[in-house]
């Protein structure tokens, strides 16, 4: 088996349109959830989240590229060429025939769908505009950046809810792991932040109205947020012969199905996928760290994975940090546990814990280290990146420090 390590990062979030505004918001502590801006949000019960605020497509796309990408596209367009600009790699010759793209979405272009249901039903328009099938399918964001970067390798989309990236970036690391590939371009992006993709959400009445607050006895439920996070995976031999800066190594990762519920997480699903990446990337439960937890705010949630970090961990579950993220930037559902990935890659590199904001009320059944409100320093060698999805689909991936 190959070394497999991270040579390029790259984002857009509500907390920053790149790596470096991110993660310092993350150290600060910043709370990138507010007042949703589109059209019709009066007409919503739910109208926060983490919206990407400042971008202006235009700037970045011309008028013949914006009629192909959806929002969800442009995010992951962006954060590509960050994460491949930093790595720093040029796909040519025969390494463009054998990389690729792995990324995760759960809605695809929702807001595409938004736009043409309210242009026919709403409007009364009988024609929509020939490029709308293209523009909205969940493997538009991976074929383009397959076609801007010439990576002729395999390349496809994941789609599994909240732990999207979580798989689409487990797939990508198997594949280099396994020297089918050796580098792939991986992560995950989405946009479900207009008027149907809310309206869809406040149906399951999972959604707070006010704060995301995981892990507190007063949490409410989840905000959603958007934006991307993609990431350069590339075998460790082939980075270091071109010098390239390695960021952390991937070391391991498992997946589980709870099978049980549609919406209602499982104890022992979660606790199954934490304890295979502990086997797979072949170290102790002692040796990690933190833990940055799928941590959604809903009361369901956080209690269960709490519940399961404690099974696998014992009592060293109680001398590891875990926290949530999504307090600050929302829960980006395919794409969550991609932006999620920067806060392992800052706590391995720079010692730094990115805290569970919003934490106000001690809960008993979540009684762990959350690293309430500020950041905290701290020396990290392995951290595990969590991902728990409807219908029971769990992901969760193991770092190590270089």
């Amino acid at each position: 088996m190959k070394r497999v390590v991270i040579t390029g990062a790259g984002t857009i979030n509500a907390l920053g349109h790149n790596v470096a505004e991110t993660l310092v918001a993350m150290r600060s502590g910043t709370c990138g959830i507010g007042a949703l801006e589109f059209r019709d949000v009066e007409r919503l019960a739910i109208t926060i989240g983490g919206q990407v605020k400042g971008f202006e497509a235009e700037g970045h796309f011309n008028r013949q590229q914006m009629t192909l990408y959806d929002r969800f596209t442009q995010f992951t367009l962006m954060a590509a060429k960050e994460a491949i600009s930093q790595s720093g790699i040029e796909f040519s010759g025969a390494l463009a025939d054998r990389a690729g793209v792995v990324l995760g979405t759960a809605g695809g272009g929702v807001s595409t769908w938004d736009d043409n249901y309210r242009a026919v039903y709403e409007e009364g328009k009988n024609r929509v505009h020939p490029f709308v099938v293209p523009k909205l399918m969940n493997n538009a964001a991976c074929s383009h950046v397959s076609m801007e970067y010439n990576l002729r390798g395999p390349s496809f989309t994941v789609s599994t809810a909240c732990a999207s990236s979580n798989h689409a970036m487990a797939q990508a690391y198997q594949m280099v792991r396994s020297g089918m590939s050796p580098v792939m371009v991986t992560g995950g992006s989405e946009s479900m932040l207009c008027f149907g993709g809310i309206k869809a959400w406040e149906g399951l009445r999972v959604m707070s109205k006010d704060a995301c607050r995981p892990f507190s006895a007063n949490r409410n439920g989840m905000v959603q947020g958007e934006g991307a996070g993609i990431f350069v995976f590339e075998e460790y031999e082939h980075a270091r012969a071109r010098g390239a800066e390695i960021l952390v190594e991937v070391i391991g990762y498992a997946m589980s199905s709870d099978a049980a519920d549609i919406v209602m997480p499982s104890k022992q699903g979660a606790a199954r996928a934490i304890a295979g990446a502990l086997r797979d990337a072949q170290i102790s439960g002692d040796q990690v760290g933190y833990i940055n937890a799928h941590g959604t705010g809903t009361a369901a949630n956080d209690k269960t994975e709490c519940a399961a970090v404690a099974d696998v961990f014992g009592p060293h579950a109680d001398r590891l940090m875990m926290s949530s993220t999504k307090s600050m930037h929302g829960h980006l559902i395919g794409a969550t546990g991609a932006v999620e990935l920067l806060a392992c890659i800052m706590a391995l590199r720079d010692g730094v814990i990115a805290p569970t904001i919003g934490y106000e009320e001690f809960d008993p059944e979540c009684a762990l280290d959350i690293v309430p409100n500020e950041a905290r320093d701290a020396k990290v060698d392995v951290a595990l990146s969590n991902a728990f999805a409807f219908g029971g689909l769990n992901a969760v991936i193991a770092l190590k420090k270089v």
